[in-house]
């Protein structure tokens, strides 16, 4: 989920809700300012009538009645103020905990040195076992205008992603900023198409909220490339043109 919220709005709300608020004990004194003027007359103008006190009460009962209202409104006003400062503070504090996940994720991917020495490995597997295998490369474009809690916050929640979309056979791994790629052994081209397909969908759905545009691609041996050296060399090419934190408008 995004990681991010605007407190100004927040705070705006407030203020708004706190005026309705006082509006409304304002006109309940009133009102019952106004009534309470208007039975005056009946309730202490006649001193005979039989029934004078029990009017009299009812008198006092509705003027302590309208105060006590008025000061619910106002102690329910404070309450959800401080309800509300309270889940405001877990948010934040949670936005915190899921950026230091994030910041924490992306320095636990193993980086490009592993990934050699991993598809060295796969590829001779799948060559003398005469086996599929499939680099799946996937590049990550953040908006324009991010802070720097914001980048990396956005790259997190795709990493997170991106992994939770490969299988337990698969590895991922992070060969430069915003440029994540994954040995999938024993992988077809279809069968990696289908997978980064349905990365597509999750990433997509992600973006718009973390502000991040992708592209992925799929390199297979042996029907794209047929050594170790030529995956080798198409991903050291996509890290040479892969700017730092490369950012896009995505709107």
């Amino acid at each position: 989920m995004a990681v991010e919220f605007n407190e100004s709005q927040l705070d705006i709300l407030e203020r708004r809700e706190g005026h309705l608020s006082i509006l409304a004990a304002v006109m309940v004194l009133v009102m019952g300012a106004g009534v309470a003027l208007l039975m005056y007359p009946l309730v202490f103008g006649h001193p005979d009538e039989p029934n004078k006190w029990t009017m009299r009460f009812a008198f006092a009962g509705f003027c302590v009645l309208t105060l006590l209202f008025d000061a619910y409104l106002l102690s329910h006003r404070r309450t959800m103020r401080r309800l509300k400062q309270q889940l405001v503070s877990e948010l934040k504090r949670n936005l915190d905990l899921r950026y230091q996940a994030n910041v924490d994720l992306l320095h636990s991917i193993p980086d490009l040195n592993q990934f050699r020495d991993r598809l060295a490995m796969e590829f001779r597997r799948a060559v003398s076992m005469e086996r599929t295998l499939s680099i799946l490369v996937v590049k990550v474009k953040l908006a324009t205008g991010l802070s720097d809690a914001g980048e990396k916050s956005g790259m997190g929640e795709a990493a997170r992603t991106i992994s939770r979309n490969l299988r337990s056979s698969d590895s991922m791994y992070l060969f430069g900023p915003g440029l994540f790629g994954a040995v999938m052994p024993d992988t077809n081209t279809a069968s990696a198409n289908h997978i980064a397909q349905q990365m597509d969908e999750t990433l997509r759905s992600l973006g718009p909220k973390t502000k991040f545009s992708f592209e992925t691609s799929v390199h297979n041996y042996p029907e794209h490339v047929k050594s170790a050296y030529e995956l080798e060399q198409m991903v050291s090419s996509l890290v040479l043109e892969k700017e730092p934190w490369e950012s896009v408008d995505v709107g």
